[in-house]
């Protein structure tokens, strides 16, 4: 199975795209969201801190991550793509209201 987030920051890593390149289609695709839910009591805000991290998404802001803690990014490259994925979803709550 491909994960095209990871075949655009392969791309930017190797040289075969330019960051501008790879912002553009972050901003342009459907990112996937987690929804979870807001504890309401103490008792339920305490529970919520034994549970274990999310899972990792293929294909959302996780492959991002991984790729700047692997150093295949640069600080200035994950917060141009981070700005980009975080455009794509206003725009995505804009277009749904």
């Amino acid at each position: 199975m491909t994960n095209e987030v990871v075949e655009l920051l392969d791309a930017l890593h190797d040289g075969t795209m330019t960051l501008d390149e790879v912002a553009e289609r972050f901003r342009a695709r459907r990112w996937p969201r987690r929804r979870k839910q807001v504890p309401s009591t103490y008792y339920e805000m305490a529970a919520a801190e034994l549970v274990d991290p999310e899972p990792y998404v293929p294909g959302s802001s996780d492959d991002l991550m991984l790729a700047y803690d692997l150093g295949k990014i640069t600080d200035a490259q994950y917060a141009v793509l981070v700005e980009a994925i975080a455009a794509s979803k206003r725009a995505e709550d804009a277009a749904s209201e």
